[in-house]
């Protein structure tokens, strides 16, 4: 392989992240027991090498550009795998330390995911989490993110995907819309009653509800006044408060229908379930504290 960086090309990209990190040439200089200029001159060595302004500069702020946005996460990773490559070599990373940065759905955040990371930290105190709860889809290489969990399979082949859980379904309503719906019993009988909608924040198109009926799994599209996006726990709150019929994940609701506040509907077409998946980048040396974590939730995860 042809020797793409000298000492000083690297160097210079340790100071741009440093630079970064800080936000400013002198806080970077400090951290480094460099000068300013010193710094100054590796980031526009930078610059004058990839054609692009990497920072802005006034006199009173810096701040990264788009190119150097993403120039940054793309160098900061390409380190950090190098630091854990050595660590990986050399043994010299007895326990896992550092910054884990997951990405998870708010549904699975709050009921799953959150509730673990106590016992997490508490077992490899030298790791930091930082959690990101919301459905986006983030992007590994430009955001700088460990892991995500997602309720859907991915294409990507540059992923390494594991299955936490299937997650079971289940159709509610609250006893008030019962008394004054009535209870479907069939699922033709949905097609009279309002079916709260939870719509695809990629597609706005509203999610089909899934039911098992003589061995056959089927695709049901319902219809009703509500619609929901982004979190489903919006569904489950306007079924506990009358507003219709709902399909969500059975952890989701299982406290409301143990506390009566929902009750559990046609049960003889459920059974079914989406998966939900652990998701990480494919790379040679997966950070120590990364494995630990996959170990741990895993191991965790429910029956």
């Amino acid at each position: 392989m042809n020797r793409q960086f000298d000492d000083v090309m690297l160097g210079s990209i340790e100071l741009f992240c440093l630079a970064a990190e800080q936000g400013s040439f002198t806080a970077a200089a400090a951290a480094a027991s460099v000068t300013p200029a010193a710094v100054s001159r590796s980031v526009s060595r930078l610059e004058e090498r990839l054609g692009v302004r990497l920072f802005t500069r006034t006199t009173r702020q810096m701040r990264l550009t788009e190119a150097g946005r993403g120039y940054f996460e793309q160098c900061r990773q390409a380190l950090n795998q190098l630091v854990e490559a050595e660590r990986e070599v050399s043994g010299h990373q007895v326990a896992p330390s550092g910054l884990l940065r997951i990405s998870a759905p708010t549904t699975y955040g709050h009921y799953r995911l959150l509730p673990l990371l106590p016992a997490f930290r508490e077992r490899f105190p030298a790791v930091k989490v930082e959690v990101n709860v919301s459905n986006r889809n983030i992007d590994f290489a430009e955001e700088g993110y460990d892991l995500a969990i997602r309720a859907r399979a991915t294409a990507d082949s540059s992923l390494v995907s594991r299955l936490l859980e299937d997650t079971p379904l289940v159709v509610v309503a609250s006893p008030d819309y019962l008394r004054r719906r009535g209870t479907p019993v069939t699922l033709d009988e949905l097609q009279a009653h309002e079916c709260i909608q939870f719509e695809l924040p990629s597609s706005g198109r509203a999610i089909a509800w899934l039911f098992r009926r003589d061995g056959q799994e089927l695709e049901l599209q319902t219809a009703g006044g509500y619609a929901c996006s982004d979190d489903v726990t919006a569904g489950a709150t306007l079924a506990r408060h009358g507003a219709g019929v709902f399909q969500a994940y059975r952890f989701v609701v299982e406290e409301d229908l143990r506390a009566g506040r929902l009750v559990e509907l046609l049960r003889d077409f459920g059974g079914r379930s989406r998966p939900h998946s652990l998701l990480y980048p494919h790379r040679r040396f997966v950070p120590l504290r990364v494995r630990v974590f996959v170990d741990y939730l895993l191991g965790e995860r429910p029956a």
